[in-house]
């Protein structure tokens, strides 16, 4: 009986800990990070790197992910470094929407669990944004768009993927009711597109969270952790 009650609690314990990662963003001086695409300037070098990106329902090892964060007061800087080696890239009409047939990575963000509303970022290899709000469950406002120049993302292609890099002003997140007592619920994500057939994406999703769904999905409030800005 002792044994079967140290094996739930056990379990439990694991369950709390997926559901409540955390991230610390370290405090960087401003001007030190100048968003061009790249990783060159030396204060990432001060930043904590989260590199442990699974595929939550896949059975197989997810490719290499690496996230970074830091904020300087006004703005808040994130990096992704992604292997890829075959980025695919859906352009018709170079719309926004298109960003979600493409290679990608999301940063979702949320005031509570009942997420009404929450905010998404969904940037592409290319540099592209589709930015939307949204209601639980999966009521997604795509007309909406992130407060006009609070956000910049730039990015680059490397031998074996891409960089995207992004800075999120701290006064959007905090007049979007997101950043409370320096803590930003957020969930990090990637969409691996492994090809593109009559413009339909064949996708793989990757996350620093394994949010224990049935089926594949972010937009739920076991996806998100917590970013702390120190």
């Amino acid at each position: 009986m002792l044994k079967r009650i140290l094996i739930i609690v056990t379990l439990s314990g694991l369950c709390f800990y997926a559901h409540n990662q955390t991230y610390m963003v370290k405090k960087t001086t401003p001007g030190s990070i100048v968003v061009n695409g790249n990783d060159d300037d030396k204060a990432w070098a001060a930043a904590n790197i989260l590199s442990h990106f699974i595929y939550p329902w896949e059975r197989t090892t997810a490719p290499l992910t690496s996230f970074s964060a830091l904020w300087d007061g006004q703005w808040l800087y994130c990096l992704f470094t992604v292997k890829d080696d075959s980025i695919n890239i859906y352009r018709i009409k170079n719309e926004k929407r298109e960003t979600a047939a493409s290679d990608r990575v999301e940063m979702f963000f949320k005031a509570a669990d009942k997420m009404r509303p929450y905010y998404c970022l969904e940037m592409d290899a290319a540099g592209r944004v589709l930015d939307y709000s949204a209601e639980y469950y999966r009521k997604m406002h795509y007309e909406w768009g992130w407060p006009k120049e609070q956000l910049k993302v730039k990015t680059s292609l490397i031998k074996d993927g891409y960089i995207l890099e992004a800075a999120i002003s701290i006064s959007s997140l905090t007049n979007l009711d997101l950043l409370k007592d320096n803590r930003l619920q957020a969930g990090i994500f990637r969409a691996e597109c492994t090809g593109i057939i009559n413009g339909r994406s064949n996708l793989k999703w990757i996350s620093w969270i394994d949010p224990k769904s049935a089926e594949p999905d972010f937009h739920i409030p076991a996806a998100f952790g917590t970013l702390i800005l120190e």
